[in-house]
């Protein structure tokens, strides 16, 4: 009999990938697998395989039925070895277009707060001050300020389009953007370096590759303004995070807000639990009452599609 695992979710509710897998006849199992070997186990022999935060390695691939099939829950696969599931011959799909509102939504709320230095004025209040120099000097005013962006995909332009009604400037840095296309958009495409150099603030939206993944690092930041601030909701891995959390308590740079990390759930020990002037958040920015059901929704087809030997809605690219 042909067999559903998930292993392992965060919502409240597996209703439609289970009904999709029961409608096709097949056996469904969840799982809160953490560890590889708890994985590995878990999709042996299993036909579809949903993956939301747990690794999937090598083992795991080459435990699932042949021709299976592998659905990420999320915009991202890196904690999918895809070599190694191609090598297993099972396909790969994920859900890239669920949630692009919801994160840039966030995204933009997160860049509004640290330009409007909200964090530090909440502290002072609570200090018992009433002084809004004080707490938050300095601000430049918003036609004066240069957001920046690391990637300008389809997540990076929908936060400058929200951020388009303030007057600030923007530029990117993207291998892919021409200069045309980004001055058809209102932004001004720029290297990496010059994007360090000039920003006020730099919001994150690169996907992990070799040439990305660490490219946040003590000598970068120490290139950025020491006013200037960070953003990320992309991956952790662009961020070196013990030099982020160094750079922000010496003043390397005024401030930062981050969503993803290295390592989700953040460690008990990571630096940045202490670092000054830090906005942190769990890995939210996705996360909309509409969002869990298109999310669940889309991965319920995609069970559907691979119990008919269906390719996924969106496979992985090579």
């Amino acid at each position: 009999m042909t067999r559903v695992v998930v292993t392992d979710y965060t919502f409240p509710s597996l209703a439609a990938e289970e009904a999709a897998a029961k409608a096709a006849g097949a056996e469904f199992a969840a799982f809160q697998a953490k560890s590889a070997g708890e994985v590995a186990a878990a999709v042996a022999g299993a036909d579809v395989a949903l993956v939301q935060f747990a690794p999937f390695p090598a083992e795991a691939a080459e435990a699932m039925a042949p021709g299976g099939t592998v659905i990420r829950y999320g915009v991202g696969y890196d904690n999918i070895d895809v070599p190694a599931a191609r090598s297993a011959g099972l396909k790969i799909g994920y859900v890239p277009d669920y949630c692009a509102d919801e994160v840039a939504t966030h995204t933009a709320a997160a860049i509004l707060a640290l330009l409007r230095k909200l964090a530090p004025l909440d502290r002072s209040v609570r200090a018992g001050e009433w002084a809004a120099v004080k707490a938050a000097a300095p601000i430049k005013p918003a036609d004066e300020t240069v957001v920046g962006f690391y990637g300008l995909g389809q997540i990076g332009r929908a936060v400058r389009c929200r951020l388009a009604g303030f007057g600030f400037s923007f530029m990117a840095a993207d291998p892919r953007l021409e200069a045309q296309e980004a001055a058809s958009l209102g932004v001004t495409a720029v290297s990496a370096d010059r994007l360090l150099a000039e920003a006020d603030i730099i919001s994150l939206h690169a996907p992990a590759t070799a040439e990305t993944t660490g490219f946040f690092n003590a000598a970068r930041l120490a290139a950025m303004q020491p006013h200037a601030m960070l953003v990320n909701s992309a991956r952790g891995q662009l961020v070196v995070e013990a030099d982020l959390a160094a750079a922000l308590r010496d003043g390397v740079i005024a401030g930062a807000a981050l969503d993803v990390f290295e390592v989700e759930p953040l460690p008990a020990d990571s630096p940045l639990r202490e670092a000054p002037n830090l906005i942190l958040t769990p890995h939210a920015a996705w996360y909309s009452q509409a969002a869990i059901g298109r999310l669940q929704g889309l991965v319920a087809e995609d069970v559907t599609r691979a119990l008919r030997g269906e390719d996924p809605r969106m496979p992985v690219p090579h």
